[in-house]
């Protein structure tokens, strides 16, 4: 049975393949691609103690030892575990780190048990350097349009309206803002680039000329877009959301507040709420030094009573003080600072109808 290898990196991007990751789960954690799954081939301490024969005694060695560790009856667990992936996927690819041993004798031990899988010619280490390159050719010759606006002007709503948009914040799990924590952790940073590429080849896939994001900073909660990316989008034209305030109020209210606690308590019971109402107050402490003494009490006084008393109308009140009071004025002085061209300014159903050409 012949053992394929592939290298249409393309192809795996296009059709989302599922991917067979056999590295390391330490490996994997670090950063993978979109629809892998880990089943190791050598667990974390083989892993670890393999390394140090190639190190001392050499590639034979180390070959030898990783087959004592990994026995006739581990190989039968990883031959099992690796036939119901492929069965659940029969069109995945396998990988290792540069699609080497591992990834050749997880291939051949398939092939002995009759399963064929096409295995990453050069391994993650390659696929990896093919979507990065790719991802900063593409958004350097893709016009960029940035659509920016104040705080709770309901950028992301708009967004998820436009065929030729990548949600940024979807991606990295993260609102954006001291505020923007959710449920879910932020993936890791190799994991959040590789499924910016992935987006980003997609979009120049479905033929577009424009690509619309949201305005955003360098760095999203803990990831942060990557320099070549990021310089390259800031290259774009900016559009402005305008929303007057009381639907701003709204918006917010409904994000990170109503919305937001029903996901706590969903995901935590009764305890949601409580972790919910801590988890503001972290984000209100994280800005206590530029909200100023008198501001930040007021508000974390007009909180913790709305949350208390399970009052709907407190809640927006302490809103509408952060969104005219702090982001406001914040967000002004941005744009004023900001060297981005405006290309347009205006409801969202007037940026629609503006950007319905712009595909």
């Amino acid at each position: 049975m012949s053992l394929v290898l592939t290298d249409d990196f393309l192809s795996i991007v296009r059709e989302n393949r599922p991917l067979l990751d056999v590295r390391a789960p330490i490996e994997f954690a670090l950063g993978a691609f979109p629809n892998a799954k880990n089943i190791a081939i050598l667990d974390d301490e083989q892993r670890r103690l393999v390394g140090i024969c190639y190190k001392n005694e050499g590639n034979e060695a180390a070959v030898k030892l990783g087959k004592k560790l990994v026995n006739e009856e581990v190989q039968a667990q990883r031959v099992a575990a690796w036939r119901a992936f492929i069965e659940q996927n029969p069109d995945a690819t396998l990988y290792c780190f540069r699609g080497g041993q591992r990834s050749g004798i997880t291939q051949a031990w398939l092939a002995e048990a009759g399963i064929t899988i096409p295995r990453l010619r050069g391994g993650y280490k390659a696929f990896r350097r093919f979507l990065t390159l790719n991802a900063e050719e593409i958004t350097a010759n893709t016009n960029t349009i940035i659509i920016g606006g104040r705080t709770g002007s309901g950028k992301t709503l708009l967004l998820h309206k436009i065929d030729n948009a990548i949600d940024l914040e979807g991606l990295a799990k993260h609102r954006g803002s001291s505020f923007g924590k959710m449920i879910s952790p932020q993936p890791s940073q190799i994991d959040f680039e590789n499924a910016l590429y992935y987006k980003i080849l997609q979009h120049k896939m479905h033929g577009y000329q424009n690509l619309v994001i949201e305005h955003e900073s360098h760095n999203i909660g803990r990831v942060y877009i990557p320099k070549t990316i990021f310089d390259n989008y800031n290259k774009g034209s900016l559009v402005i959301l305008h929303t007057p305030l009381h639907e701003r109020i709204e918006i917010t209210y409904d994000e990170y507040v109503s919305h937001a606690m029903q996901e706590y308590i969903a995901a935590f019971a009764d305890e949601g709420r409580v972790l919910w109402f801590a988890d503001i107050n972290a984000g209100l402490d994280r800005i206590q030094k530029r909200l100023g003494s008198e501001r930040y009490l007021k508000i974390k006084a007009l909180l913790a009573e709305s949350f208390e008393r399970e009052d709907d109308a407190g809640h927006k009140e302490w809103i509408e003080i952060l969104l005219r009071e702090y982001y406001d004025p914040m967000y002004d002085y941005q744009l004023k600072k900001s060297r981005l061209p405006v290309l347009f300014e205006g409801s969202a159903e007037e940026i629609l109808n503006f950007l319905k050409d712009k595909k």
